[in-house]
């Protein structure tokens, strides 16, 4: 069985940072396409979490998908290395959704995690920043399944997100995510 539970934020007040790290750590937006990027990040972040919805993508649909203006891409850097991302997509009625975020298995248990999450939730709150054409972001979610790191839960509450649906299904099949082969999409935004 696979538990998804989604989360949100209504008020950017409600962000509880984590704690910065030490050295030289950079959280910078992708803004050059590269379907190569991408598609080695979210391979490399999600090869231990069964991400597979994505797997069967030409580059010219990883190109498309990066040129998109509501999908932001934000990298985090440790001493110049890639090290995690955060794909952000902006949605009708002022949400964000934080659509993948990870980090490399090569940074895990360094406490980048939680400042990852700091900046990626910063990104999402100020989206509207970056766009003539945003309203002001007023919700932020995201959603995480038991088949994810098994700090992903603790790690979006220790930020300030907070549960507000639960579902469980039958493990995903291949060809798509956990939370697409429960049926699960956020009917909130």
């Amino acid at each position: 069985m696979n538990t998804t539970w989604y989360l949100e934020m209504t008020d950017p007040a409600e962000l509880k940072p984590g704690r910065e790290p030490e050295g030289d750590v950079r959280f910078v937006r992708a803004e050059v396409p590269s379907p190569e990027l991408l598609r080695f990040l979210y391979e490399t972040v999600g090869r231990d979490y069964r991400w597979i919805d994505r797997n069967p993508w030409t580059d010219q649909e990883w190109r498309d998908r990066m040129e998109r203006p509501e999908v932001e891409i934000w990298v985090l850097h440790d001493r110049g290395t890639p090290a995690g991302y955060a794909e952000l997509e902006a949605q009708p009625e002022g949400a964000v959704e934080v659509v993948y975020f990870g980090l490399l298995p090569g940074f895990l248990g360094r406490g980048l995690g939680g400042h990852m999450l700091t900046e990626a939730l910063r990104h999402a709150w100020d989206l509207a920043s970056r766009r003539t054409d945003r309203e002001p972001t007023r919700r932020v979610w995201l959603h995480t399944c038991s088949l994810d790191g098994e700090h992903a839960l603790a790690n979006y509450e220790s930020r300030g997100l907070r549960v507000y649906r639960k579902t469980t299904a039958d493990e995903a099949v291949a060809g798509g995510s956990a939370a697409d082969a429960a049926g699960d999409k956020d009917t909130r935004g």
